[in-house]
């Protein structure tokens, strides 16, 4: 094979490269990649400029600009490390923006489909600022906390509330559920086989709840559920007379597959929007690659410092945390019933 065999045109070098000529052109005017001239004054790419080529190529797929470019390729590994760590930085801020805009543009399609938002109102729900109707959580923490603040100035139609073994997040959900008007705490008592039996009870003499239940039930079985007291239980007890429920270990007695078609079915099915405050440890019920933006984690960190909310995205403060502490249903099975006791008063 000649040497000759082995440079290609422009047109041949940005197909395989992926980009247009147009780029390629613009690479080398910015002296970024010199192209071998043939005797009649064509550009010819061959092994070295397709290297370089490739190099800038990869980079400008990170959103990197040229410029900086320019001063990885010169100054090589100890140049990249510290321009990759950079762009992280500000791709995770734009990705925090993007996750807010999102938010809010569903936050405001919700609200129009429930009352009208005239003009003045408008830029009062873009910058997010619940109208005077809507219901916020506002307490002084309790143990093993000092007392500090908490206060949640929207509440969405899913909230998750995690934390390693101790961290508090069982108190703060009673708290939750004191603090929120007209919220019920739906403990694990809902477990019991008395409470179980009392859920049959409830459905038997209630026509307009049997056939509710009998529909969800047969929506889950179809998504994977397997039908279970427990999960009877947890759905009667989310028929209550309340306006938001919060659940204690939502996932307890659950399988993965069933975990997985309850979640499905209060974030897309459920005609409900009542507010739900749910405690786990499961990635089965709190799936950080198909969160969305009406839905809250709030983080109980294991060093007791105050609860914060953590956005779903990688790099997010507390995400790696949060994702730590979740589970699969067999640990979270191995680790049933274990809890962390107070210290006793001196």
């Amino acid at each position: 094979m000649s040497d000759s065999a082995c440079f290609l045109t422009a047109t041949e070098a940005a197909k395989r490269l992926g980009v247009s000529v147009k780029a390629l052109r613009f690479y080398e005017q910015q002296g970024l990649i010199k192209p071998v001239r043939t005797s009649a004054g064509w550009r010819t790419y061959g092994p070295e400029q397709m290297r370089r080529a490739g190099e800038i190529a990869a980079l400008r797929s990170l959103g990197l600009p040229l410029a900086q470019i320019h001063r990885v390729l010169d100054g090589g590994a100890r140049e990249l490390a510290p321009t990759l760590a950079a762009q992280q930085g500000l791709l995770q801020a734009r990705a925090k923006d993007l996750h807010e805009t999102v938010a809010k543009v569903r936050r405001l399609r919700r609200d129009l489909a429930s009352y009208a938002v005239d003009a003045p109102f408008l830029p009062q729900r873009v910058q997010g600022q619940p109208p005077s109707d809507t219901p916020e959580v506002a307490f002084d923490l309790p143990w093993p906390w000092g007392g500090e603040a908490f206060k949640l100035h929207s509440i969405h139609p899913l909230t998750y509330i995690i934390g390693p073994l101790g961290s508090g997040k069982t108190r703060l959900a009673k708290a939750i559920a004191t603090a929120l008007p007209g919220a019920v705490f739906v403990g694990l008592d809902r477990l019991e086989e008395k409470n179980s039996a009392a859920s049959l009870r409830r459905i038997e003499v209630e026509p307009r709840l049997k056939s509710r239940i009998e529909a969800v039930l047969a929506r889950l079985v179809d998504d994977g559920a397997v039908a279970s007291p427990p999960l009877t239980a947890l759905l009667v007890a989310l028929e209550a007379d309340a306006k938001a429920f919060v659940v204690d270990m939502i996932e307890q007695d659950l399988d993965a597959a069933s975990q997985s078609a309850l979640l499905t079915h209060l974030r897309h099915r459920r005609t409900d929007r009542r507010p739900i405050f749910m405690l786990t440890r499961s990635n089965a019920v709190l799936d950080l690659d198909v969160l969305g933006p009406e839905e809250t984690i709030i983080l109980c960190p294991a060093n007791h410092s105050p609860p914060t909310e953590v956005a779903p995205y990688p790099g997010a403060p507390g995400y790696e945390t949060v994702a730590n502490c979740l589970a699969s249903p067999d640990v979270r099975t191995r680790t049933q019933g274990v809890i962390a006791w107070p210290p006793e008063a001196a």
